[in-house]
């Protein structure tokens, strides 16, 4: 009998790499809670991802920004879109493909925003201080895998599902208040969708199909042969 406990623990071991990710949230969370308030800034600003800390030594902040959140409490939220994006998206693509995507989405998405953000310095749009911003989170990852988990949905809901997720990110880049994570948001689902030839080769979710026919172990029979009447011949 297959208890809860062996699904739990199946189903952990079968997106390896989304639950180790969520376990160092979880750590780094912790950290943040019990953190002074200054230590708390300190260890906000130290892990981002920022323009200035991209300057400095931009191979740790791409990396290490990708295991914090700002705020602690949402760590349950986030724990859940976990497990509803990132472990479907691995347990289908695998642990390797579901990385590339993720990580291309969260690198692209980080330097492409900060370099808008960046010229928006320099014609005076935003103030300078918006170098030091604290620009960490794994909001990035989670917006590449919504975005090709879409191929994973069978046709006709794809087209629903591509339509909520575009509307997700995409209506505030025109709704005004544009925000560089925004912008951020909708190139890691821009990724996420470009990489679905890595979906090749997997099936995605579809409606069941019943077979069309006869069950199996019921041999089909022949219809009994209609009774052919006689004709009755004319005497000569």
């Amino acid at each position: 009998m297959v208890t809860a406990a062996d699904r739990i623990r199946r189903w952990v071991c079968s997106s390896p790499g989304t639950h180790i990710w969520l376990l160092i949230i979880g750590i780094t969370s912790l950290v943040i809670a019990a953190a002074s308030e200054g230590l708390e800034t300190f260890l906000l600003h130290r892990t981002s991802s920022n323009i200035h800390a991209l300057t400095k030594h931009p191979l740790q902040s791409l990396l290490i920004s990708g295991f914090w959140i700002e705020s602690p409490s949402s760590f349950l939220l986030y724990a859940v879109l976990f497990e509803v994006f990132h472990a479907n998206v691995e347990r289908w693509l695998g642990t390797l493909r579901w990385l590339v995507t993720v990580a291309v989405a969260h690198v692209a998405a980080t330097l492409i925003s900060q370099e808008v953000l960046l010229l928006s310095i320099q014609e005076h749009a935003v103030p300078r201080s918006m170098k030091h911003v604290v620009d960490i989170g794994v909001s990035y990852g989670l917006a590449a895998s919504a975005g090709v988990l879409a191929y994973r949905v069978a046709r006709p809901w794809r087209w629903a599902y591509l339509l909520a997720v575009t509307l997700f990110f995409g209506l505030p880049l025109v709704t005004g208040g544009t925000t560089y994570t925004d912008l951020g948001h909708a190139i890691s689902l821009a990724v996420g969708l470009a990489c679905w030839p890595l979906t090749r080769g997997r099936r995605p979710w579809g409606p069941v199909r019943w077979p069309k026919g006869p069950p199996a172990g019921v041999r089909r029979t022949a219809a009994p042969e209609r009774p052919r009447s006689r004709r009755s011949r004319s005497s000569p």
